[in-house]
């Protein structure tokens, strides 16, 4: 016996070599997009980060400026103090009550026009003499504040700046201070209390963050409440003993802020991480003070924009490579196209004699087919004329032997009411046999108003002795008892026979006790459905979806041919309806017809007569 192992040794290399063949071009698209998304994401980053700055430099311009008039703006008080007489009177005589109060009011005058917070004297030993604020609670007339670094630094060097909490109103504000010194020594000092907290509220208006940081680097305004009185890095021993002394910020805690620096792309430019969020922090130093001016802004929406430039690039470089898959895989379509036609040519040659021997035995199979068709029609239009027909003749049978009893009893009423009805099925069957031609195609014969009731109780007459003889209770409901549809008497007849047949040939396996067959009528939107059901054991699932195809019934061989059904539905649809069929849930068939309701006739009177509508 001779191993095949030896050659499926060889043909593994073959088979490897074709399915790694592609992973080079597909490692190469996916770097292209890798490279794409990068280079989308720097430019958008870059760019991002560039407008922001930009905007960021333009709004330190604009409240720098706005701070320093705000802080310049005071310069002027000391001198028109100094040449009041009134102010270097008080420095002289303190305790004269009258210029003290006198002072008092032109303090309040001046600093109403000047628009600062509060207006004050003090004496050489820095304690207030006046003030602008002396009638409300809180003044500083009265205190020693020789200890406030703008006091230390006016008497010492002409003039003071400081930002602090007040110790009396505990409002915070910029203190300025300025020596008076038109008679040697310096006999006191005027301090102007600025207030920049309307400042800070304009801030709030503008996009971003802002925070002002004072030359012990602690933020003492800002637009967000939790940065106020904090200081950007840890304060040392000195600067801390210099807090405690002049109490610039009050009780506050001094808590460091929480910033990383993340980045520096300039020397007042620096990506920081305030809170465990990403920020621009960009500086700008005031002329007029030793403070800084620092603007943040989140830089979630810049890096929004460079992954959504990234995501976008790489699409952009995902349609490129399929365009260019595209246009290789059409040249190589264009190329085995050419090589198909070459071949289908080569095909065609050979097929032309293949259907010309086919074409004759093609012919020869239809003239079977055709005469199969015949003869399958003429066998489905003899049994539809033999089952229509069975029915009227079976109930004339019963009729004519009901006749004969009641002729020997001399029920001769009876007798004569039995032969109309035979009358009547007679001409039903003259009826029927002109109908059998809906079966081909639509009926010409014209619909009238026919009482449901009443064709109800005709179709129900002809199936009694069935029922009765298998004992099936039937219920009639027909609501309201005047329903009425537009059809063809006998068509409508056939069909309920039809059905009620089929029901109670369904409930002969039946128990006894469930057998009922039910009828039941009701309108609904300028229609009437027709409901026949039973209590059967209901359509088998693989024949309930064929059930009106010709030749289809659940009944043993020789019971049934299979066309009562399919010669109602087409009845059915030729007075325009249908029919479905359906199984209940508690068991048993339901054949559900939708008829169109009768038209109610309307009487117009005219000059020669009555037109009906």
């Amino acid at each position: 016996m001779i191993s095949r192992e030896p050659a499926l040794r060889l043909d593994l290399p073959s088979h490897t070599s074709r399915r790694w063949r592609g992973l080079p071009r597909w490692l190469g698209a996916l770097a292209l997009v890798a490279l794409a998304a990068i280079a989308g994401h720097h430019f958008a980053m870059q760019n991002g980060l560039a407008r922001l700055r930009q905007a960021a430099d333009h709004r330190l311009d604009m409240l720098a400026t706005g701070l320093d008039a705000d802080l310049a703006r005071f310069e002027y008080l000391p001198a028109l103090l100094e040449m009041t007489p009134i102010v270097p009177a008080l420095l002289r005589a303190p305790l004269d009550g009258e210029l003290r109060d006198a002072v008092n009011r032109y303090l309040d005058g001046v600093n109403a026009a000047a628009g600062a917070e509060m207006l004050y004297v003090l004496d050489a030993a820095g304690t207030s003499l006046a003030a602008s604020d002396w009638d409300r609670p809180g003044t500083t007339v009265g205190q020693d504040l020789s200890f406030r670094p703008y006091v230390i630094d006016a008497l010492g060097q002409g003039k003071g700046r400081f930002y602090g909490i007040g110790i009396t109103s505990r409002k915070p504000g910029y203190y300025l201070s300025y020596a008076l010194r038109r008679d040697q020594p310096v006999r006191g000092v005027v301090a102007v209390k600025v207030n920049l907290e309307e400042a800070e509220r304009a801030w709030r208006m503008l996009p971003g963050n802002v925070a002002l940081i004072d030359q012990r680097g602690v933020v003492i305004l800002a637009t967000r409440e939790d940065l106020k009185f904090r200081p950007m890095l840890p304060l040392d021993a000195s600067q801390r003993a210099e807090v405690l002394r002049s109490r610039p910020y009050g009780e506050a805690g001094l808590q460091p802020v929480q910033w990383t620096l993340k980045e520096a792309l300039a020397r007042d430019v620096q990506v920081i991480a305030l809170d465990g969020v990403d920020q621009l922090a960009s500086k700008r130093s005031l002329r007029g003070a030793p403070w800084q001016l620092m603007a943040l802004d989140d830089l979630a929406p810049v890096r929004v924009g460079a992954r959504n430039a990234a995501i976008t690039a790489s699409l952009a470089m995902v349609v490129v490579l399929l365009l260019a898959v595209t246009l290789w895989q059409r040249r190589r379509a264009v190329r085995q196209k050419l090589a198909n036609q070459a071949a289908l040519q080569a095909a065609h040659d050979t097929l032309e004699s293949t259907v010309a021997a086919r074409t004759s035995q093609l012919r020869a199979a239809q003239g079977e087919l055709v005469h199969a068709g015949k003869m399958a029609a003429l066998g489905q239009m003899s049994a539809g004329v033999v089952h229509e027909l069975n029915q009227p003749l079976t109930a004339m049978r019963t009729l004519s032997e009901s006749a004969a009893i009641l002729l020997d009893k001399s029920r001769f009423d009876d007798v004569r009411g039995n032969l109309q009805r035979i009358r009547g099925m007679v001409d039903r069957l003259a009826r029927l046999t002109s109908q059998l031609k809906t079966f081909a195609h639509k009926s010409e014969l014209p619909l009238a108003p026919v009482p449901m009731a009443q064709a109800i109780a005709d179709a129900q007459a002809i199936v009694a002795e069935a029922a009765k003889k298998n004992g099936i209770a039937i219920v009639v409901d027909v609501q309201p008892a005047t329903l009425s549809i537009m059809a063809e008497e006998a068509a409508l007849g056939s069909v309920l026979v039809n059905l009620m047949r089929n029901a109670i040939d369904a409930m002969q396996a039946s128990p006894a006790a469930r057998r009922t067959l039910r009828l039941e009528a009701r309108p609904q939107d300028g229609r009437v459905i027709l409901r026949v059901s039973d209590t059967g054991p209901g359509i088998p699932p693989d024949i309930l979806p064929r059930l009106f195809e010709p030749f289809v019934t659940s009944k043993p061989a020789g019971a049934g041919l299979g066309l009562g059904l399919v010669i109602s539905a087409q009845l059915v649809r030729a007075m325009d309806g249908t029919l479905r069929a359906a199984n209940l849930p508690e068991g048993g068939a339901c054949f559900i017809a939708d008829l169109p309701a009768a038209v109610q006739a309307i009487y117009i009177p005219t000059p020669t007569g009555v037109i009906n509508k």
